[in-house]
Order: C-alpha cells, then structure tokens, then sequence
C-alpha cells in the first residue's frame, strides 16, 4: 500500500444504507479530487455498489480465483501456475475504468478449502492494486465477519453505519471492537442514518464511537435505490450528500 493511499471502509448491520452512503462517498472524492485515483471496492458479494455507481458488472476477483481453483482441481499443474502468474493482469481486466474513478468487486465471499495459497495471493494482488490508488472506498458486507477476513486489515478510515435501532448501534461497537484488534485503522467514526427525525440523536447510543453525521431518512433517496439510479445524479443538496460530506470533512478525508 502506498504510504498515503487512504482507505475507507463503510460497514455496518445490513440495511442501514451503507452501499448508498459508500457510493455517495466515491462521487464526493471524485468531485473534491479530480486529479487523484479512486477505486471503489465492492465486498459485499450482492453487489449493491456496482448499482449504485451504474456499473455493470463482467467479471469479480472471485472469478479469477474460481477459475485457478477449477484448473487446479482438473489436475493440470503447469496451466494453475501460469493461471497464478496470470491472476494479476486478469486483475486489471475486472476493473471497471469509470470517469473519475475505477470499480472492482470482490464477488462471493471466501470458501473454506485448501486453496489458501491462491487466496492468500489474491490478497496481495488486492495490495498491489490499492498501491496504484490514493483514494479507496470499500463497501464492506453486512456484519462484521470481513473484518478479520480478506479486505479489511489495511484500512485507514472506519466508518460504522447505523440506523437507529439498538441492534444498529450493537453491531457497529462489536465491529469496532473486533477492528481495534485486527485491523490498521488510524481513524474511526460513526454515521447516524435514515433516522426518523433529528430529536432520535438524544437518545443513539454508540458508545466511544464519534458520530460524524446525523441524516434523517429521504424518499426521494429510498426511490432512487428502488430504481437502481445512479447516485452521481443525486443533487449535492440530498441529505444523504450533505450527511457524507460532513462525515467526511471531520475525519478529515475532506477539506
């Protein structure tokens, strides 16, 4: 990883918003930092992000890995190792090149097997890849299992999405807490989402986690996720926009 690159992790219980919030963020950097690199990582293997940003995806890094496993298990050795050799310019083929920014998506998540050492390596194929970027946002799968898996050990910047519900705010401090242990990360934050209304602030509980922005819930929003749009058509004055913006600026992603 580059020493600067800054890599952002959006996570948090399913169905808090967090595909939209990550997406949201990505056209954000794009907008501030039009002369830097973006990759937008998606890790959730529905694959929201891709929607979310328009991209249609062809190809995922667990395709590449599928077809080294597949060519491994038909007992052809030599092609696995050229295949191994190959994984990494095919890494470059499932990145999608967007205006302003690349995209990749990770795909189903990990199986169990004894294909460790292809997994291991696609790992540092991730690495080489995020060298080539300063900016990178990665919408993490619901729950906190990536954390201790694959994608998750070299961020910089935790963001923990929650709604209001006591169960939103439980699964953010447990990620937070399995991250302390596991992950590099050098700022942690929380973003309060699709609240009801703002008076549900007084009572969100989220522990020793800074809650950087408070957004109320949007409609127009929840019919733009309904319609798959693209959230780069979003207006820069939607809740959403202003409550990432803030997020952002005071973890100092933003100026």
């Amino acid at each position: 990883m580059g020493n600067d690159t800054k890599i952002l992790a959006v996570a948090g219980k399913g169905g808090v918003g967090k595909t939209s919030l990550a997406a949201v963020m990505v056209k954000l950097l794009v907008g501030a930092y039009p002369d830097k690199r973006i990759l937008a990582i998606d890790a959730d293997p529905a694959i929201g992000l891709a929607t979310a940003l328009g991209i249609d995806v062809k190809m995922t890094i667990d395709d590449i890995r599928q077809a080294v496993v597949t060519t491994a298990q038909d007992g052809n050795a030599k092609a696995a190792v050229e295949l191994l050799g190959e994984a990494r310019s095919r890494i470059f083929d499932a990145l999608a090149e967007q205006d302003g920014f690349s995209f990749i998506a990770i795909g189903r998540p990990e199986a169990a097997g004894c294909y460790c050492k292809i997994n291991s390596y696609l790992k540092e194929v991730i690495a080489m890849l995020a060298d080539n970027y300063d900016y990178i946002v990665i919408d993490g799968e619901a729950g906190i299992e990536q954390i201790n898996r694959r994608v998750m050990e070299k961020v910089t910047h935790l963001l923990l999405v929650t709604d209001s519900s006591k169960k939103g705010t439980q699964v953010i401090a447990t990620i937070e807490r399995v991250a302390r242990e596991l992950v590099m990360y050098e700022k942690v934050g929380a973003i309060a989402n699709r609240l009801p209304d703002l008076s549900v602030k007084d009572y969100l509980d989220t522990g020793d986690i800074p809650v950087l922005a408070y957004i109320p819930s949007d409609a127009s929003l929840a019919q733009f996720d309904l319609r798959g749009e693209n959230v780069f058509y979003l207006s820069d004055d939607a809740p959403i926009v202003q409550g990432a913006r803030e997020a952002l600026c005071k973890i100092g992603i933003l100026g």
